[in-house]
């Protein structure tokens, strides 16, 4: 049987895929190329179209023995959720309620979900556990925490059981450097950085350098996107073995502020990367990390490559090549 990877072309659901494989799974990719590249996939059967559309998903379903879901498919760039929140209600949720949907209908009961960090929004408490209060602060957050309960639901009424892992900033590429971070709009800091060293900025923004932090700029917990790969997997095991629906933290539990990310790219790119300091910006928390001991002691899932210096040199070996 196979598995479906939705939005499998994108960032993390490439890595995803080309880890998948190396256990030999059966992969059915299912994208609408919105965002994603045929060029990073590295395998799996292909099916061009929207979650959305109906009669797309039947005839996935129907030429398929299908298993279980890992759902990456969504809109993911929090400024855009906060100009276009019809985009992200119609895309995330509705995208997500379609592929549900089609589940119950063809009997597919298991289904691991890309969830994110944003679904807290302002932490009290530091490092951010499972049980800590969902308040988002943007679309974005809120439409991944409706498709979190919507799963809850579908579980209880039709027994779909569900894992959803909330992580934090993904980053660097796979080792080979053949497949890595490739955003038509990049919003993300690490591949921000690189980009003046590849010439295509002539500075890099730190956005506040007075938050109640050693350096005054804003912490944030990089988890490679390999370890993330790692955690798909072992969700879906999990799920198979019968367990019950869940709720895991990705993260490697230790924090690095903007200052110690653009001096770590300094090191890897022999670059000086000029930074300018900017105003805050509207809602970004001084300090986001997470706890991942739930996930380390119940699905077994240990980050490999929790090193920030190792992060960013797998990140500039796929941009510069």
């Amino acid at each position: 049987m196979a598995i479906l990877v939705t939005g499998g072309a994108g960032y993390i659901g490439s890595h995803a895929i080309k880890y998948i494989l190396e256990e030999n799974e059966e992969i059915i990719v299912a994208d609408n190329f919105s965002t994603g590249h045929k060029e990073a996939l590295f395998g799996g059967k292909l099916y061009e179209g929207d979650i959305r559309d109906e009669q797309f998903l039947d005839k996935v379903f129907k030429e398929n023995s299908i298993e279980g879901v890992i759902h990456f498919a969504a809109s993911s760039l929090v400024g855009e959720s906060m100009i276009d929140p019809y985009k992200y209600y119609d895309n995330n949720v509705s995208g997500t309620l379609c592929l549900l949907k089609k589940m119950n209908e063809y009997n597919v009961n298991k289904i691991v979900f890309s969830s994110t960090a944003a679904t807290y929004g302002e932490p009290n408490n530091i490092p951010i556990l499972e049980a800590e209060d969902t308040y988002p602060t943007n679309t974005y957050g809120e439409t991944k925490l409706s498709m979190e309960k919507m799963m809850k639901w579908f579980d209880k009424a039709y027994g779909i059981k569900y894992i959803s892992l909330r992580y934090f900033n993904a980053a660097g590429a796979h080792e080979s450097a053949k497949i890595g971070e490739n955003h038509k709009v990049e919003t993300h800091l690490i591949p921000l950085i690189l980009q003046v060293p590849l010439g295509k900025r002539e500075h890099i923004y730190i956005f506040g350098d007075d938050y109640n932090t050693e350096d005054g700029t804003c912490i944030r917990d990089y988890i490679h996107v390999m370890d993330l790969a790692s955690a798909h997997y072992l969700a879906f095991e999990h799920l198979r073995k019968g367990n019950d629906s869940d709720i895991f933290n990705l993260g490697n539990g230790k924090g690095f502020s903007v200052k110690e990310v653009i001096e770590t790219a300094r090191k890897v790119t022999n670059h000086l990367i000029p930074a300018v300091i900017e105003g805050r910006r509207a809602g970004d928390p001084a300090v986001l990390i997470a706890s991942s001991d739930k996930a380390r002691k119940v699905l077994g899932w240990e980050p490999k490559y929790d090193d920030l210096e190792y992060i960013i040199r797998t990140a500039w070996n796929w941009h510069k090549n």
